[in-house]
């Protein structure tokens, strides 16, 4: 069975490409301007929108709207490339096929001339006693917008509470990882729990943010970046435990390695991820979980497979012998270059291997606060704040007026902390690739939700 729009007339070639993330996007974007018409383009994710993960901890910290970095494909991408909602199930290399679940359940198949695996990545889990079970990932909208509603139903609950151990573990927000992610959304969730706790007759210096971490805070980044994060964070309260992992959770919080037991309702984990287990069953090369490729991006001894973005150990030219990290912007430059291959292996340009230059990376830490080293340049404070956010307007691919006012709109009123209810639990689980899905979560209410492949 084949979706609507993708049947069996064959006129022109089929390019499938897996994911809609930013190598997904990006390579449908190149590739459809580099063919104009002269290919059919279908993309397979299960939204139909490209998440500008950036600034994802601000939907969590009720700044922007989630509507506002999710840009719809229909409006981001030319008309000849056509998405098809699902998760992919099945991939057939030598058939040259690929099968997916639509969202009410129905299969589809379709063909391809040229297939790029462009999944992304889910969460790195560790096999720590009750990670599965009690933390929540960060990895989505359904996730952000969840998180916003629990930090605000705590600081609710606190203020209702006469019990003084209750109101300090609903008061008490746990962070493991201190990548771009959990940096991120400590710093921004701390700013968020501190204006709900004054509009609740709280005192906002009773919010406890925990910050855990293996190694230093934004560690393998720019040093500044790290450097000023960690003192940021500090400086506004937030527990920096460096050198420190958590042991153990359960349902009255989490124990840390170094003996510490913190009481929580809520624990994060933004520890990192890892490539989509959807490849792990293709007859290719893995690498540490991610397709082997060569400079240009083909899978070795398949002229019709590409791969790109965090599903590809993509060689990185700046470090023999490594693979490139999973970061957007090599993401993004990828996908490029993939778009730009294919086209050039169905007679429309040249092929040309992966490079790279590096130009430097941006951290926001809430209200005037950010980090940024465009072209290694060290900024701090407010002119950090005016690049870090004029960066992603530029990178953004859509909604940058919408963003830009609520950025105003920060400025000018307090956050909103309506409880809207709207995602009753995380939309992924950590582990995506068990067939069981967690159903308690700290301070959370049960229930069950799907894994999502493919996105």
């Amino acid at each position: 069975m084949t979706p609507t729009g993708i049947g069996s007339d064959r006129t022109r070639p089929r390019v499938v490409i897996v994911g809609s993330g930013f190598a997904g996007f990006h390579t449908a974007k190149s590739l459809a301007k580099r063919m104009r018409g002269e290919v059919e383009i279908v993309v397979v994710s299960p939204t139909n929108y490209f998440l500008y993960l950036p600034l994802l901890p601000e939907v969590a910290g009720g700044i922007l709207e989630p509507r506002r970095i999710a840009v719809a494909l229909s409006d981001a991408l030319p008309p000849c490339v056509r998405h098809a909602p699902g998760e992919v199930d099945a991939i057939d290399l030598e058939a040259r096929e690929i099968g997916w679940l639509d969202p009410e359940g129905q299969a589809h198949r379709t063909s391809y001339d040229r297939l790029v695996l462009a999944a992304g990545s889910v969460h790195k889990v560790m096999p720590i006693p009750g990670v599965n079970e009690y933390a929540v990932g960060f990895r989505g909208v359904p996730e952000a917008f969840y998180l916003r509603d629990h930090l605000v139903r705590q600081i609710d609950l606190a203020a209702m509470s006469d019990d003084p151990d209750e109101v300090a573990a609903r008061c008490t927000f746990v962070v493991v990882g201190a990548g771009y992610t959990g940096t991120e959304v400590a710093a921004q969730g701390q700013l968020f729990t501190r204006a709900l706790a004054r509009s609740r007759g709280l005192d906002p210096d009773s919010m406890r943010w925990v910050l855990v971490s293996r190694g230093a805070v934004l560690a393998g980044l720019d040093e500044h970046l790290s450097r000023t994060a960690d003192a940021v964070l500090r400086r506004r309260g937030v527990e920096v435990h460096t050198d420190t992992t958590m042991d153990e959770a359960d349902d009255d919080g989490v124990l840390l390695s170094s003996g510490q037991r913190i009481p929580t309702r809520t624990l994060l984990w933004c520890v990192g991820v890892r490539a989509d287990p959807l490849i792990e069953g293709l007859d290719i090369e893995i690498e540490d979980g991610r397709v082997v490729v060569e400079p240009t991006l083909q899978v070795p001894g398949r002229s019709e497979l590409y791969a790109c973005g965090d599903a590809a150990a993509v060689p990185d030219p700046t470090r023999p012998g490594e693979a490139t990290p999973m970061t957007a912007q090599h993401a993004v430059r990828q996908g490029n270059l993939a778009g730009r291959n294919v086209a050039a292996s169905l007679g429309h340009g040249t092929v040309r291997p992966y490079r790279h230059r590096d130009l430097g990376f941006v951290v926001d830490l809430g209200g005037f606060e950010a980090a940024a080293a465009p072209l290694h340049i060290p900024l701090t404070g407010l002119p950090a704040k005016v690049v870090t956010r004029g960066y992603h307007l530029a990178a953004m691919p859509g909604n940058r007026l919408r963003t830009a006012v609520d950025w105003a709109l920060e400025a000018l009123q307090p956050r909103q902390s309506a409880q809207l209810g709207l995602v009753r639990s995380p939309a992924i689980p950590l582990d995506t690739a068990s067939p069981e899905v967690p159903q308690h979560h700290l301070g959370f209410p049960h229930a069950t939700s799907g894994g999502a492949a493919g996105s």
